[in-house]
């Protein structure tokens, strides 16, 4: 009886220790990643999600140039708010992952979604065991999918605790400006930075999810605040941007990542 109860308080306090070095680093990792002290190496890794011949022939095709764009979006954001002039973020890319990622739970349910980020970054985990990537600070995931083959795609994500992104996206040249876009809203999650739009209607909230809350007369607004996604043509309609030359990180945003006090 005594054994089996030592044995007992040993894994609780085992637990606690795995949880209390999660936390600690899970800190650590934020801290480290917006103090902006040194550039942050990104690194893409395509995934088949439809595993057809036309998925994989695109991302054959792929390097790391296909995703510069995100760089040179935060480099020159960054420097509309006053921070140094050389590179912040590195993107490079990845081996291709032949595993898919556990899906987002279908409700909010705390506990679920709690779980399925647990699960999330354990698979994470896995990969950097399987598969021989260059070093990364943030891991974005890209599920492509043949466009002619899947008419919507599911909802992309990023987060902070674990710095992971798992973007759904098309596998189409004509469809690559657009997947930056998400790339790059998913990857200034993982830096802490929060939605600023309408998750019922998509709408960006007005004024954080405005590129000009100020404009007068209002609409139309000519580009989109990266969080909030979308361009504003009234307080009803709004159109997704073409490219990242159509977006802007806003105040809001740029508080939150550390960018400005």
């Amino acid at each position: 009886m005594v054994s089996r109860r030592l044995f007992r308080q040993l894994r609780i306090l085992a637990l606690l220790f795995i949880l209390l070095v999660v936390a600690v680093d899970t800190w650590l990792a934020k801290a480290r990643t917006t103090d902006w002290n040194d550039p942050l190496w990104v690194v893409v890794y395509p995934i088949n999600g439809d595993s057809r011949g036309s998925t994989s022939a695109y991302i054959g095709n792929l390097t790391s140039d296909t995703f510069l764009p995100i760089r040179d979006f935060i480099s020159h954001e960054a420097g509309r708010y006053g921070l140094p002039g050389e590179r912040l973020v590195h993107i490079r890319l990845g081996p291709e992952v032949r595993e898919i990622p556990p899906a987002p739970p279908a409700g909010r349910n705390i506990f679920s979604v709690g779980l399925w980020s647990l699960q999330l970054r354990y698979w994470v985990m896995r990969t950097r065991w399987r598969y021989d990537g260059p070093p990364a600070d943030i891991r974005i995931f890209v599920k492509f999918y043949d466009s002619q083959w899947r008419s919507q795609l599911a909802h992309s994500l990023g987060l902070q605790k674990g710095l992971v992104g798992v973007v759904n996206a098309y596998a189409s040249q004509a469809y690559t400006t657009r997947t930056n876009v998400v790339i790059a809203h998913e990857l200034l999650h993982t830096l802490g930075a929060t939605d600023k739009y309408n998750p019922d209607t998509n709408q960006p909230a007005y004024p954080g999810g405005y590129a000009e809350p100020e404009r007068g007369p209002l609409y139309p607004q000519l580009k989109a605040e990266i969080m909030g996604g979308r361009i504003p043509e009234s307080d009803t309609r709004s159109v997704m941007p073409a490219s990242l030359r159509d977006t802007v990180i806003g105040s809001i945003t740029a508080r939150e990542i550390r960018w400005i006090d």
